[in-house]
């Protein structure tokens, strides 16, 4: 009887042992599962923190290589941003500790979002005077070619003038003197001096060219201009000449041996075609005014 009860409290005995046993083994792997779950859950969340993390260095690397930031800020959230990811990597993470690195990220993020603002703006300020260079640029290359075309034409006057100058001192004129204009009238085939212009058929124009022993013989030429009182040229024949952009009377050719001597020539006008007035006889040698004088038709 007695051997059937110690039997009996060893059956016991085991039974609440394996109870206990099997409790401790329950206990131990809920907590094994929940612990499980929640590193699970820190893995994902320190995976997800280290991506962002890197995105963010990675676009402050970006805007450092542009140089479009300030410095001073770029260091400070280059080395928060690099002291974040290492604390990551080393943390055996915990619920409160990835509180705190989910707060120190918001406060990157919010850091990276006034940086991109000032990157942004100096892009813009960029932009602006990137585009006042090329319209200042292209200003300049304009006052160049100006500038260009100016000293070229300056350069063409000056050897214009300096060969105008050379001619002026190779070119001797000649020396005339006395220059005198008057009228005449046709009668049997006989000029007759008057000054009444309704009856003039002829215009004469005599100077005294003066002797020049520089002068070698040779034929010079003049052009004789007469003017009406308004200033127009008189035509010969119903014709005039023309040089260099001049009109003329009349041209006359001269033997020029270096002595004095005066020469005459006259133009034909019809009878009648002169008014009263004030007449101007010009003489020139090619384009220059060597002599002029006046003389009044009644």
């Amino acid at each position: 009887m007695q051997s059937q009860d110690t039997n009996f409290n060893y059956k016991i005995i085991v039974a609440a042992l394996a109870a206990v046993i099997i409790a401790l083994l329950m206990a131990f792997y809920y907590s094994y599962a929940q612990s499980k779950t929640e590193l699970n859950y820190l893995e994902d969340e320190k995976k997800l923190l280290v991506k962002e993390m890197t995105l963010i260095k990675t676009e402050l690397n970006r805007l450092s290589a542009e140089n479009e930031i300030n410095e001073i800020d770029l260091r400070d959230s280059q080395s928060e941003v690099q002291q974040l990811l290492d604390s990551v990597g080393r943390l055996n993470f915990s619920i409160a500790k990835l509180r705190d690195s989910q707060k120190a990220l918001r406060k990157l993020e919010m850091q990276f979002d006034s940086l991109k603002v000032k990157n942004n703006f100096l892009q813009y300020n960029n932009t602006l005077l990137a585009e006042k260079y090329e319209r200042t640029r292209k200003q300049i290359e304009e006052l160049k070619g100006v500038t260009s075309s100016l000293q070229e034409a300056e350069a063409l006057a000056r050897l214009k003038n300096k060969e105008l100058a050379k001619e002026l001192k190779i070119k001797s004129y000649l020396k005339l003197q006395n220059p005198e204009g008057s009228g005449f009238r046709v009668r049997s085939g006989r000029p007759l001096k008057t000054n009444k212009a309704s009856t003039i058929e002829k215009l004469r124009g005599c100077v005294t060219i003066l002797g020049d022993a520089s002068n070698d013989s040779d034929i010079k030429v003049l052009y004789l201009q007469f003017l009406t009182p308004e200033m127009k040229v008189i035509e010969h024949n119903a014709n005039v000449v023309n040089v260099a952009g001049n009109t003329y009377s009349k041209r006359t050719e001269v033997m020029y041996d270096g002595k004095e001597i005066s020469i005459c020539d006259a133009i034909t006008v019809p009878e009648g075609s002169l008014e009263p007035g004030i007449y101007t006889l010009n003489v020139f040698e090619d384009e220059r005014l060597l002599s002029s004088s006046e003389f009044q038709l009644k």
